[in-house]
């Protein structure tokens, strides 16, 4: 029998909720205004909300001093270049743990998560030696394969949580009927895991999108994305705070928008699985 919700409940869980959103969204809309004022508005104090000038003079030097389009050009092949190739290694990685498991595959998916666990830094000079000594840094290639490798864990774990939830008969039905091992992954089981599949699609496109370590460290002006493009606003003389503000809301709200229309694909493939 399911347990009856009082109003009351109903009410302090939605106030707590419209809190807790309130607080996560408020540093984004911080950020949002403040581009829209001058550097004197920005950094006065106390801190003026909505009552103040409202400019778009920092955008406008901005898209005139740094070339957006270029960096924006550069997140998008990086972010989705290395979320493709990593769902091309994962599938059939993930495919092989689900249905086909060995005494060490729960080991070696431990193994793969705490590789995620380990600080960047401590593989910052191995691998920036072998981009210099290989020509990949300060290239769009080298960033697509650190991203790549870097998310591969979470990809392969995301996949086979979902693969484990559909049933391995219906796979051992495609067997039956003569399809070959590439087949029954790209024709039986891909379709069937498309909410999983897509989540795990959108989740890494945002982590790509957001990764600012590597791609700082690995790139200087060819291939840097729009984090390098926010971070070229900090200066040694100082923030500018309004420049700063309007450089990162251009820099998320793509990413935003993405996450945005696609939000229920997201919470489908977030919940695939969860009730039988």
């Amino acid at each position: 029998m399911a347990r009856k919700v009082t109003t009351q409940r109903k009410v302090v869980m939605t106030a707590i909720a419209w809190t807790l959103g309130i607080l996560i969204f408020f540093p984004i809309l911080w950020t949002f205004l403040t581009s829209f004022k001058t550097e004197a508005d920005a950094i006065a104090s106390p801190p003026q909300f909505l009552f103040f000038h409202w400019t778009t003079e920092s955008y406008s030097e901005v898209q005139s001093r740094s070339n957006y389009l270029g960096h924006f050009m550069n997140s998008v092949i990086i972010s989705f270049g290395s979320t493709l190739i990593g769902l091309i290694i994962a599938i059939p990685a993930a495919w092989a743990m689900a249905f086909s498991p060995t005494k060490r595959t729960k080991d070696v998916l431990m193994w793969m998560l705490s590789t995620k666990m380990m600080p960047p830094v401590g593989a910052l000079i191995p691998i920036y030696l072998m981009f210099r000594n290989t020509g990949l840094l300060d290239s769009r290639l080298g960033l697509v394969i650190i991203l790549t490798l870097i998310n591969l864990p979470i990809i392969v774990w995301m996949l086979y949580t979902y693969f484990k939830e559909i049933p391995g008969e219906i796979l051992e039905a495609a067997r039956m009927d003569g399809a070959s091992l590439a087949k029954e992954i790209i024709y039986v089981l891909t379709p069937m895991a498309v909410p999983g599949i897509a989540s795990t699609l959108l989740l890494n496109i945002i982590l790509a999108w957001n990764e600012a370590f590597w791609t700082l460290n690995l790139s200087a002006s060819k291939a840097a994305p729009l984090t390098a493009f926010i971070a070229s606003y900090s200066s040694p003389e100082g923030l500018f705070y309004a420049k700063l503000s309007a450089a990162s809301t251009m820099a998320i709200a793509p990413i935003l928008i993405l996450g945005w229309f696609s939000q229920k694909q997201l919470v489908r493939g977030l919940t695939f699985g969860a009730v039988k």
